[in-house]
């Protein structure tokens, strides 16, 4: 059963990001806390391409150690713009080989306006088309934006793009960070307004320090309601990053609490690579009756 079918028949669930090392000498400090992260028993785990240049090798690696070693499913990034079919059919082939038999269909950051780019990969819909034609026993998701993707000029944009990409044979969607519960109901709405009930699956960021905030939200441009970030750096000015963490650790648990009772099917938490917040939310969860 890949991670598409676990969805559909899993309620209340959990599942988390891990970005590969870019090091080798950082692996023992990775895999051990992925290890206790993969003890909490997700329903599965996504591996991205990593930061800071990591080799689609290092994923690799990383989705083979998870999967194979921990037990724990993996859905893995694949970015698309400027691919060729070749490296394509390769990197799900090595995925196969692997036991991997899902894929997060991305655009990635490719020259989509390069007039000597011979690929026939411009948009994460392409990959969706591609991947569900000539892979059926593949599994795929797509990112969704509920605060609307920086490319887009509106919100009704963003939605036709996405709807888009589910008409060409995505199973579920991942969204982006948000901090805004009210964005993810709205966007949940309008694509069943437009006709497409595929799962979506919040993605939520645990708040872990100040400075971790301010690069993440550089690097993908999501939006944090301003009332929010100032209680962040209220928490940083009183006791620095362990207030911060504290506020961030309260703030995760009442958001996911309220996103499962809104009706979510269950939270895809960004860990950072790190264990002991996830640790105390989804211990903290469970009190609460969550994900039993």
């Amino acid at each position: 059963m890949n991670v598409a079918s676990s969805i559909k028949e899993s309620n209340q669930f959990f599942s988390f990001e891990f970005f590969p090392p870019k090091e080798k000498q950082a692996w023992g400090n990775f895999t051990e806390k992925a290890e206790r992260l993969a003890n909490l028993k997700p329903l599965f785990a996504s591996v991205t391409y990593g930061a800071g240049g990591s080799s689609h090798d290092n994923s690799l690696d990383v989705c083979g150690v998870i999967k194979k070693e921990m037990g724990v499913d993996i859905l893995a990034h694949l970015t698309c713009v400027g691919a060729s079919e070749t490296s394509i059919d390769d990197f799900v082939g090595r995925l196969n080989d692997a036991g991997v038999s899902d894929i997060l269909a991305l655009g990635g950051d490719g020259r989509k306006d390069d007039v000597n780019n011979e690929s026939r990969f411009f948009h994460a819909a392409d990959l969706v088309e591609y991947v569900d034609d000539k892979f059926s026993d593949v599994g795929i998701a797509v990112a969704g934006y509920p605060g609307g993707h920086p490319d887009a000029s509106t919100i009704a944009q963003d939605i036709r793009y996405h709807c888009d990409k589910l008409s060409r044979g995505s199973d579920f969607t991942i969204t982006q960070l948000f901090f805004d519960n009210r964005q993810y109901f709205d966007y949940v709405s309008r694509l069943e307004i437009s006709g497409f009930e595929q799962p979506v699956i919040p993605g939520v960021l645990p708040i872990q320090s100040l400075g971790s905030l301010r690069r993440i939200m550089g690097l993908c441009g999501a939006s944090i309601p301003g009332d929010l970030y100032c209680g962040v750096e209220k928490a940083f000015e009183a006791g620095g990053d362990k207030a911060v963490m504290e506020f961030g650790f309260n703030f995760a648990q009442q958001q996911i609490a309220g996103l499962l009772d809104g009706g979510a099917p269950g939270v895809h938490i960004y860990t950072l690579n790190r264990a002991s917040m996830c640790e105390r939310l989804i211990g903290s969860l469970k009190s609460d009756g969550y994900f039993i």
